[in-house]
């Protein structure tokens, strides 16, 4: 009969139900004993300090939403051949004409600024003074995968650290208390938790997912594991652990790997009495939620996740993507034989999102929380095969930036007159990366991790800042 146990094995079985957070924590603190950690000051003097990514899985329609081409009434239904890389792809020929399809939504001028939208997106439209739209936008891959990866990580299929990781392992948290990056409901699919993995970044920057893309906003939360016991018997067990930890410790100084499960339980402890209460959204005033659209259809979900951003944003958390997505196999805005589905998903984002925006603005916080909206790419000016829905686009299309030091009530850069393709000011996603690093007061080109013998950087060897955005 066994009488005694591994120190491993007595770790699980003393892990009073924080066992399923702490192994994330091993490991973070595992790899962060294998290189040094950066200082988490940030190069230059900073104008945000934090990220809200508002993340339209699928890919909108950037011809029926933001960029306006009166070209594309005057030739709708004409036949023309774009030979965009899509195309090519897929036929492996150029000089295939395509049938133009005209926007499906009207176009107005909105704000004091003028600025063009259409009427997909009546709430967002009606915020465009605080929006900094950018038109040029191209990117690196056709398909869903690729340039989900893209956007996310720099790169289309080597594994990368993706930009919230770099953002975390380049400023560091506002709140040791709660995870500094988090993802709320990611997708599964194209690149899963890739696009918000570390790679080799040393784990404790890796995002902390929350719920999942097509499920109940109400499921994204952490809870606390233990809370079938009082407060006063968690403390008392937790404090009982720390002191068995310190007898462990003081009997292996130096061993890193013991080191490492300690700390994880300290983040596991201050992260379950933290967390639930940052999420729980039951003490909002009616007039918040009804500003999300909380309790109200389609609204509801989607809302639920913007308000969880805005309070994890109060809370200090450094880098919060927000993804409105479906299941893997069916990204939510990839719409190739029905357009009109457009309206469903806009119906479902469009109040939440400018009620993420009045909320933060009237608290104060969009001033230094810089807002990205956008997807992997945008989608053709054309009917695919003749047919009612648009192909995947990315050598042309728009994102839009509030907050942070952008400069609201802009429009930089222009698509041809079709929409087709960045043409003037072009902004690639490295040079999107490297801008929205610089408003965090980190320098892309020394924003670098040392792996395999050689400085990576999450805009690789690319990237320029487009200061034309920026106050």
């Amino acid at each position: 009969m066994r009488t005694s146990i591994s120190r491993r094995e007595w770790l699980t079985r003393s892990s009073c139900g924080f066992g399923a957070l702490a192994l994330a924590g091993i490991a973070s603190a595992q790899t962060r004993t294998s290189s040094a950690a950066p200082d988490h000051r940030p190069h230059h003097p900073p104008k945000a300090k934090r990220i809200i990514f508002l993340f339209m899985q699928g890919g909108v329609s950037q011809v029926d939403s933001f960029d306006y081409k009166p070209t594309l009434l005057q030739q709708d239904g004409k036949q023309f051949a774009f030979d965009d890389a899509r195309i090519i792809a897929n036929t492996g020929r150029r000089g295939v004409a395509q049938r133009v399809m005209k926007p499906l939504w009207q176009f107005a001028q909105h704000g004091q600024c003028g600025r063009w939208a259409s009427s997909l997106f009546p709430h967002i439209a009606a915020r465009v003074d605080d929006l900094t739209f950018v038109h040029s936008m191209h990117t690196e891959g056709v398909a869903h995968g690729p340039a989900t990866l893209f956007l996310h990580c720099g790169s289309t299929n080597f594994i990368r650290p993706s930009i919230g990781s770099w953002v975390l392992y380049g400023l560091g948290t506002e709140n040791d208390n709660l995870p500094g990056f988090v993802s709320i409901s990611p997708s599964a699919g194209n690149g899963g938790a890739r696009n918000y993995g570390n790679a080799f970044l040393p784990a404790v920057y890796q995002g902390t997912p929350l719920g999942r893309a097509g499920a109940p906003a109400s499921e994204a939360t952490i809870r606390n594991l233990a809370s079938q016991l009082s407060p006063s018997d968690q403390r008392t067990r937790f404090d009982l652990l720390r002191e068995l930890h310190d007898q462990q410790m003081n009997q292996r100084p130096g061993d890193a790997e013991l080191e490492a499960v300690v700390q994880s339980y300290e983040l596991a402890w201050r992260m379950q009495q933290n967390a639930p209460e940052t999420l729980d959204l039951s003490h909002e005033t009616a007039a918040t939620l009804e500003m999300y659209g909380i309790g109200q259809r389609p609204t509801d979900n989607f809302g639920r996740q913007c308000l969880m951003a805005r309070r994890l944003c109060e809370a200090g958390v450094r880098y919060i993507q927000v993804t409105y997505g479906d299941s893997s196999a069916n990204p939510a805005w990839d719409q190739h034989s029905n357009m009109p589905k457009h309206q469903d998903h806009a119906q479902a984002v469009d109040r939440p999102i400018a009620g993420l925006l009045e909320d933060l603005k009237q608290r104060g916080l969009l001033e230094d929380t810089i807002v990205w909206w956008g997807s992997e790419f945008g989608r053709t000016p054309y009917a695919q095969g003749n047919g009612t829905g648009r192909d995947h686009n990315p050598g042309g299309f728009t994102v839009w930036l509030s907050g942070g030091g952008f400069k609201p009530g802009r429009a930089f850069g222009a698509t041809d007159e079709f929409g087709a393709r960045a043409v003037e000011d072009k902004v690639h996603i490295h040079d999107l990366h490297a801008t929205i690093l610089y408003q965090l007061g980190l320098d892309h080109e020394r924003l670098t991790y040392r792996y395999a013998g050689r400085d990576f950087r999450l805009t690789d060897v690319h990237g320029r800042v487009v200061r034309e955005l920026l106050v």
